[in-house]
């Protein structure tokens, strides 16, 4: 196949910093070099490559991926370390739709009170003050 890296960026949507990143790293293979030492990536690097951006673009950390990619690499074992990262990772979303849904509320609550006027009178700033002392009371 024979890509050069910004090729491989491009049919990946990455940029070649980030390639260069991820084999820095060891995610993705060192691939081999032209006469004129440019890198000479193949088939595999762009399926390795895109894999990897699926698995950041889900929001899986590195470690995650490494883990993931390492597995992928032996098809014969038990899938069961994937579903165990992949189910760590389910929660850890469910926990921040959880924290986000609370911020939303709570800013809705804010923006509700906000009827327009002077800073002296602003609810919202009012809000945030008395959130402020009751944090550091509570510390």
């Amino acid at each position: 196949m024979g890509l050069k890296i910004g090729a491989l960026a491009r049919a990946t949507g990455t940029t070649p910093e980030t390639i260069r990143y991820y084999e820095r790293t060891g995610l993705l293979p060192k691939p081999a070099r032209t006469d004129g030492n440019y890198r000479d990536f193949s088939a595999e690097h762009l399926r390795r490559l895109s894999f990897i951006r699926h698995a950041r673009g889900l929001g899986f950390d590195i470690a995650d991926i490494r883990s993931l990619a390492a597995l992928a690499d032996d098809p014969d074992q038990d899938c069961a370390q994937a579903d165990r990262i992949a189910s760590g990772h389910l929660d850890a979303v469910e926990r921040k739709i959880e924290q986000l849904a609370r911020l939303r509320n709570e800013l809705r609550h804010m923006v509700a009170q906000c009827r327009g006027g002077s800073v002296a009178t602003c609810r919202i700033l009012h809000v945030l003050s008395d959130h402020d002392l009751c944090t550091e009371e509570h510390s």
